[in-house]
């Protein structure tokens, strides 16, 4: 099987099918999502991860949730469908794909009612009964996530004319395949060079405390037929003295109009790594996942997790005193200065970052 066969988020036969990631790389189960509170519980507890991804869950979730609506009437069809996108958007705070792709959803409802959420005549006019608003809300999800598999292919090639055959890639956590609805970002350009014989070796961060680069990341590329070296996040400083890296790709989660970008723990560590030894270092970033609306990374929410994940999650026993104080914080901001370019699905961004992000949007 193909990497790129494989979906993390699937609606297929009336049915919401979500990969569990934290299942992997032991076991490939998908888990068919009944009600709003499993996709809430999928997107929370990492079953389904990464921005794009994390933005084709909560789009099909949404309409999962009204889509045994039995009663006629559109105004409780829609306070029913307003309390399930405030429910959903609160499963994590930071990938901004999951408050976009819920607005996504909803303004494409509202097209139909007043602000206040009551039915219109425009309602009416347009035929927009709940039967319709169903078929309406299904479109949207679908649109969603075949405009992200075009906008990741897009990624793949800008991407690649960035590389040269035969480097060494360095990534952080993963923006693959299983984090997108298809090819993925960052890795995009690795996989589209594998078809066409650029023999990349690529080393992986494990990335701690969750470690998907070790479990996913490494997966996939491996999966892929893709040369992959596993390493600590501690080591990447030593494979880029060794001369082994020649460009870094990760990607984001929520890129701020300045240009910061919040992505997985570690990142900004390896972003000032990667400028000590005069190595690119380059975020993929869908426009989806661009906040102009948040001015730089200092207002980016970073999502705290249990402290359990540090110490206790992967091993036999407790590797730390029971009781001890952590801080877990699922995510860093890079700055801007320390990124050489923001790949998007529509070209290339490169410094003054508040010019060149803002265009994209005219």
């Amino acid at each position: 099987m193909k990497v790129f066969e494989i979906a993390p988020v699937k609606y297929i036969d009336n049915k919401m099918l979500v990969l569990d990631q934290t299942r992997l790389p032991g076991e490939e189960i998908y888990e068919e999502m009944h009600t709003k509170e499993d996709v809430w519980e999928a997107i929370y507890k990492l079953k389904v991860r990464g921005a794009p991804a994390i933005g084709v869950a909560a789009a099909y979730g949404l309409y999962l949730s009204v889509r045994d609506f039995q009663g006629t009437d559109i105004d409780d069809f829609a306070r029913q469908l307003k309390a399930a996108k405030d429910y959903l958007v609160t499963a994590r705070p930071t990938a901004v794909n999951l408050a976009w792709a819920l607005s996504r959803m909803w303004d494409k409802f509202v097209s139909g009612i007043d602000g206040t959420g009551a039915a219109s005549d425009k309602t009416a006019a347009m035929g927009f009964d709940v039967k319709t608003a169903k078929e309406v809300l299904f479109a949207e999800a679908e649109q969603i996530r075949k405009e992200d598999e075009a906008a990741c292919f897009a990624m793949g090639e800008y991407g690649l004319s960035l590389l040269k055959p035969g480097m060494g890639i360095l990534t952080h956590c993963n923006a693959g395949t299983i984090a997108t609805a298809k090819y993925g970002t960052c890795l995009a350009p690795i996989y589209l060079g594998q078809e066409r014989g650029y023999d990349f070796k690529v080393f992986a961060d494990e990335t701690r405390p969750l470690l998907q680069g070790a479990r996913l990341t490494s997966w996939e590329l491996c999966k892929s037929g893709i040369d992959v070296t596993l390493i600590c996040d501690n080591m990447a400083s030593i494979v880029m003295k060794n001369g082994w890296i020649d460009a870094v790709v990760v990607g984001c989660d929520r890129m701020a109009a300045n240009g910061d970008g919040a992505n997985k723990i570690g990142t900004s560590g390896v972003a000032i790594l990667a400028k000590e030894y005069g190595i690119p270092f380059y975020m993929y970033v869908p426009t989806s996942t661009i906040d102009l609306n948040t001015p730089t990374g200092e207002d980016i929410h970073i999502e705290l997790r249990d402290g359990e994940e540090i110490y206790k999650m992967w091993y036999e026993k407790p590797m730390a005193p029971e009781g001890v104080k952590t801080y877990n914080p699922s995510f860093d901001v890079t700055p801007a200065n320390n990124i050489t370019a923001v790949i998007t699905e529509k070209g290339i961004c490169r410094p003054p970052y508040e010019e060149s992000l803002a265009a994209l949007f005219k």
